[in-house]
């Protein structure tokens, strides 16, 4: 008898990002930007459930009206900390984190994500999905978060700056996607982990596992899409719609 397995997608969203409040109802097309997502994890083969974590009323009341799975949660300093709240209530052996400003997130590499988190080492605790970035304006965004990738496959360092820094040769950069995997035990120790001054400084929640010795393995997907961190990405979004 085969073991099954059962993965669920959860979507953070907030209300209150200071870059661009009410993001996640941000219209994209038709449809606003938490819609574009939650059907991105709709067309995954690999996920059982997709639904949205939020503490906002309006954000639950969008969802009830396009019938969109919501649980309501507490303040929380990261998305990832609102899905592991969120997680308590729902069953399953893993988690994928797609956050609520990726609308163009493939579907793909959703699954690549899920089927990476079946068959992970023992010392890493979670999945991070990357691309490669050619946009030399992204790479000095510092709403971009960039990624160091070991030999490994495991992350070294995140950061908003451009890293590695071009002393001697120019790197390739690599774009941290907002899509993360999690075992249950990987979540739930996240959860329990404090929060350390480099994540505090940066505010990228990924540094949490690595600042306290954890492993986070590293997965390079396709991406042609745009991450929404400004109402200026909303535009070029709109563009490439």
């Amino acid at each position: 008898m085969v073991a099954t397995r059962r993965h669920i997608a959860i979507i953070p969203c907030r209300w209150g990002a200071s870059r661009f409040p009410g993001k996640p109802l941000a219209i994209l097309g038709t449809m606003p930007l938490l819609w574009h997502v939650h059907r991105r994890c709709q067309q995954a083969h690999h996920i059982d459930d997709a639904v949205v974590a939020t503490d906002d009323d309006r954000i639950e009341a969008t969802c009830r009206q396009l019938d969109i799975p919501c649980i309501m949660t507490g303040e929380h300093p990261t998305g990832t900390d609102r899905v592991a709240e969120c997680a308590q209530h729902l069953h399953a052996d893993a988690y994928i984190n797609v956050q609520g400003d990726e609308p163009f997130v493939a579907p793909e590499a959703i699954d690549a994500v899920s089927d990476a988190l079946a068959r992970l080492d023992t010392d890493v605790l979670a999945v991070n999905a990357y691309a490669t970035l050619s946009d030399a304006a992204a790479v000095l965004d510092h709403n971009v978060v960039k990624v160091i990738v070991g030999d490994n496959d495991k992350a070294l360092l995140f950061s908003r700056q451009p890293i590695p820094y071009p002393k001697s040769h120019r790197p390739t950069y690599l774009r941290q996607l907002g899509l993360y995997g999690f075992t249950r035990d990987g979540l739930g120790l996240f959860q329990r982990l404090e929060q350390g001054p480099v994540e505090r400084a940066e505010g990228i929640e990924m540094l949490r596992l690595i600042e306290h010795g954890h492993g986070v393995r590293m997965l390079a997907v396709s991406d042609n899409g745009i991450a929404i961190d400004t109402p200026e990405d909303l535009e070029r979004a709109r563009a490439l719609l």
